[in-house]
């Protein structure tokens, strides 16, 4: 069969030698460029300090005793899954937060941290602090990030391997949407983007995911027993309406059209349907997307008590907020978040 596939195109480019010439230069300048751009890109991340003056840790200075994990994290428990799809090893005090606040609010669950830039096998983690940090908790496991074990078997399988896919604008975002969903399908649990502060155990909610604002749920939080018929309907959509060139059409806009199929449904609201669930925006997301800036503002115990008293984690919006200023001490929002469910991460920060 390959034989006669060659033939065949030998014939072709014989007969169409200017077009057939043509695009082969094409073809090799473009797989040259990808390969030029691709070296360039992971020799700039690779460029990126992975040492600390301050890497070691020392678990009983950074994380208060009693820790709140109980021995071993039980098999039935399901996974807590974050996922770094970019080539970074130098993790950042939210990073390190939203690891360290899963881990003590879920200490029956495996608090999986999956990093693409990691090498593989059994090599050992870069000397960064919010490593040393991290593996204060027992139940915390920092591991690489295989995509090509992870999508294979999976519709996204021949999406990964497509050639020019890395010249898509949005590609690692739409790189981490495809690996949350496949996460959810292949193995259930719990995922989390790496900007959240959890403030309760999340085990509860099940086959759930939460409503960002008006009409709009975000895959930022999800919640799925394994093999969920709605996580293989996000798969094949995935796939089937592809668009990568827009923002968002892969992650809010493809979980908002799933659910609506599902439910039959026009608008977003607050409610379950055939065992899915759409949590109200308070539940992970109470702080809008458009009043981000709030969780720099100054609030009283009494106001971020009434704030949070339904909220199970927030979500920080780390691309609109990652560039403004925390004080720390001081009574901001965001600052009395890492004091009271991220402590250890907190003690590093004040001590820098």
């Amino acid at each position: 069969r390959m034989l006669s596939c060659l033939l065949k195109l030998t014939r072709v480019v014989l007969s169409h030698k200017p077009w057939a010439l043509f695009f082969l230069i094409f073809v090799f300048i473009s797989f040259a460029y990808i390969k030029l751009y691709l070296g360039i890109w992971e020799d700039s991340e690779n460029k990126v300090p992975t040492y600390s003056l301050s890497a070691e840790i020392g678990c009983t200075h950074y994380v208060p005793s009693p820790l709140n994990i109980a021995g071993e994290p039980s098999p039935s428990a399901g996974n807590v899954f974050f996922v770094e799809t970019s080539q970074k090893t130098t993790p950042s005090y939210l990073f390190s937060c939203s690891v360290e606040s899963a881990a003590r609010t879920h200490p029956a669950s495996r608090v999986v941290v999956l990093m693409k830039g990691l090498a593989k096998k059994n090599a050992s983690l870069p000397k960064h602090w919010a490593f040393s940090l991290l593996r204060c908790f027992p139940n915390v496991e920092i591991r690489p990030l295989d995509l090509t074990e992870l999508f294979s078997g999976t519709p996204l399988a021949q999406w990964y391997w497509w050639p020019l896919r890395h010249w898509e604008p949005y590609f690692l975002p739409v790189l981490s949407d495809a690996c949350r969903i496949v996460l959810m399908w292949k193995f259930g649990g719990i995922y989390l983007d790496t900007d959240f502060i959890v403030l309760k155990n999340l085990q509860n909610l099940t086959n759930a995911l939460g409503i960002q604002d008006h009409d709009v749920l975000n895959g930022a939080f999800l919640s799925f027993k394994p093999k969920h018929k709605f996580m293989k309907l996000c798969m094949q959509n995935f796939v089937e309406d592809y668009n990568g060139w827009v923002w968002g059409h892969q992650g809010p806009e493809l979980l908002t059209r799933v659910f609506k199929k599902w439910c039959s449904i026009h608008t977003i609201k607050s409610m379950s349907c055939q065992g899915v669930s759409a949590l109200a925006p308070e539940v992970v997301y109470p702080i809008p997307w458009q009043n981000w800036k709030k969780l720099f503002e100054a609030v009283s115990a009494s106001e971020l008590h009434n704030l949070l008293k339904n909220t199970y984690a927030v979500h920080i919006w780390n691309k609109l907020s990652h560039g403004t200023k925390l004080e720390i001490p001081s009574q901001a929002l965001l600052a009395q978040l890492y004091s009271q469910f991220c402590p250890a991460t907190y003690a590093k920060m004040k001590q820098d």
